[in-house]
């Protein structure tokens, strides 16, 4: 049985999008695909990629869902991997870590810089530095 989390980024990929994301609900009856690309996302790309990823689905024959749904990440976008902190240099972003720092796990501040394994974030004006191993959830804060 190939990786699900291969499979759904390959088919992503080969479309010429970026899988952001993806999530199980409801015991793995819900299959939640989040997308995008430079330009944004529209309703036809997400149909695109629920028609594909549900073709590809249905010939590995070896996952087992009720609904797939296919959106674009939102204005507060999840940032998991090294290359989308990189992305988001500048911008402001919520951090939960694993482990307290500085007695808090919750931290509010900006994209300054990323390597493969740190992040570099700055917090009311203060510095930081967390291993992205050690990072449990990001995300984006909206600007309205």
């Amino acid at each position: 049985m190939q990786n699900l989390n291969a499979i759904i980024e390959k088919t992503v990929t080969q479309l010429g999008y970026e899988l952001v994301d993806f999530e199980l609900q409801n015991r793995g009856r819900l299959l939640r695909v989040f997308i995008d690309r430079p330009e944004g996302i529209s309703i036809d790309d997400c149909v695109l990629i629920s028609n594909q990823i549900g073709n590809v689905l249905a010939v590995e024959n070896d996952f087992d869902y009720d609904r797939l749904e296919v959106s674009s990440p939102g204005l507060d976008r999840v940032l998991k991997k090294a290359a989308d902190f990189a992305k988001f240099i500048g911008q402001e972003a919520s951090v939960k870590l694993r482990l307290a720092v500085d007695g808090r796990k919750n931290f509010v501040g900006t994209i300054v810089a990323v390597t493969d394994e740190n992040l570099d974030f700055q917090v009311d004006g203060k510095p930081y530095q967390f291993n992205l191993q050690q990072i449990e959830k990001a995300r984006l804060v909206p600007k309205y």
